[in-house]
């Protein structure tokens, strides 16, 4: 696998997560490059200590970084793969790559790997929580990432195909920290929001997960009252789409990440708002 890919792992602060995700990768016996955005804990330590090839640097935005890590890391693979430091492969996906890519089509040019998310313990299986699908593994040389605030996705030249298997995402640093982050995303969806006005078009490089969710939101979500679609959306979410069969992880997960989340950004909108108003 040595001579076919390579793997990228963006990095931040990540000492807890980075341990489990560089135990699954190293099962792949190929090189690991961390991306670290200057963490003050023993991330890069950690890394190090690996065998990873470690980067230390400042980007603005996680689109910067990962086109700066696109184009500037030395990956001579015929094959790039990314995987956050929160994240782990499944055995399963491990045998997948190995038997793949030596045999893959020279027409495709990425695949997508499913995603399961894990909170407080429990795999989030509904509530529209899974598949996730997401372009993670593309020809060196064929791909660059959307350059947005947030809800960034990879552009490919060449077909993309479905991977069977799973990546897990299961952070580690517990409640606070995900609420910290996601107070952070609201802040990055309201620049976005700004800085484009809602567009309602979609790349069409973009796979049909990730479209049908970005069209449905300009077109759909924000177009219903501020505050009200939140309460709307967590309805849709935890009774529509089943997220009350996720036990008691899901009822927090599916009220945070589907009701407060939703309803922190329109109140951020609406401070705006309001200040301009004066």
């Amino acid at each position: 696998m040595k001579d076919l890919l390579s793997v990228y792992i963006p990095t931040l602060n990540e000492e807890i997560n980075l341990p489990q995700c560089l135990a699954s990768v190293s099962k792949l016996g190929v090189t690991v490059y961390v991306v670290d955005s200057n963490s003050t804990d023993r991330t890069v330590e950690i890394a190090k200590a690996a065998g990873c090839e470690v980067v230390t640097g400042s980007w603005s935005t996680f689109s910067d970084k990962m086109n700066w890590a696109i184009s500037e890391l030395p990956i001579k693979t015929p094959w790039t793969l990314r995987i956050d430091a929160d994240e782990w492969m499944t055995d399963e996906l491990i045998v997948e790559l190995k038997s793949k890519l030596r045999d893959s089509p020279e027409e495709v040019g990425a695949y997508s790997i499913n995603r399961r998310v894990y909170f407080l313990k429990r795999w989030i299986r509904h509530g529209g929580m899974y598949p996730l699908w997401g372009v993670r593994l593309w020809r060196t040389g064929r791909a660059r990432c959307e350059v947005r605030e947030l809800d960034e996705h990879m552009e490919i030249i060449g077909r993309i195909e479905n991977l069977q298997h799973d990546i897990v995402d299961e952070g580690r640093r517990g409640l606070t920290h995900w609420v910290q982050k996601h107070n952070q995303y609201a802040d990055a969806e309201i620049r976005e929001i700004l800085r484009v006005q809602q567009p309602t078009d979609s790349s069409n490089t973009l796979i049909h997960q990730a479209a049908k969710k970005r069209w449905m939101k300009a077109n759909l979500y924000y177009r219903f009252p501020k505050f009200w679609r939140a309460l709307f959306f967590w309805i849709y979410r935890y009774f529509f789409k089943l997220g009350f069969l996720d036990g008691i992880p899901g009822l927090i997960y599916h009220t945070l990440h589907g009701f407060w989340f939703r309803f922190l950004i329109d109140s951020k909108l609406y401070e705006i708002e309001n200040n301009k108003q004066k």
